[in-house]
């Protein structure tokens, strides 16, 4: 156990979380991991709440969280994207070949 910091020195307290930074990050998650539909919403979410941190002058806390959220968020909109395209494309092909025999 550490001791107090000795007199005349001062103590930071760590500042409290934002209140959605966790959301953020458990909705990038899901947003990479498993249901793609939620990793825009990480994406929006997710830089609200980052500009909300930047916005306090350091009364706000969990900038980390957030910013893995937002960042999985991104990457999961991509791939969600990607994916979208790629099922559009597959049924044009599909639609194509039963109208040309």
């Amino acid at each position: 156990m550490s001791s107090p910091p000795p007199y005349g020195y001062p103590v930071y307290a760590k500042p409290p979380d934002h209140p959605e930074a966790t959301t953020v990050l458990v909705l990038g998650a899901l947003g990479v991991g498993f249901c793609g539909f939620c990793a825009p919403f990480a994406w929006f979410k997710g830089r609200r709440v980052l500009a909300e941190i930047d916005a306090s002058g350091g009364q706000v806390g969990g900038r980390s969280a957030a910013n893995a959220g937002y960042i999985m968020g991104l990457i999961g909109t991509i791939l969600l994207g990607v994916t979208l395209l790629f099922s559009l494309l597959a049924v044009a092909l599909l639609v194509m070949g039963a109208f040309s025999a």
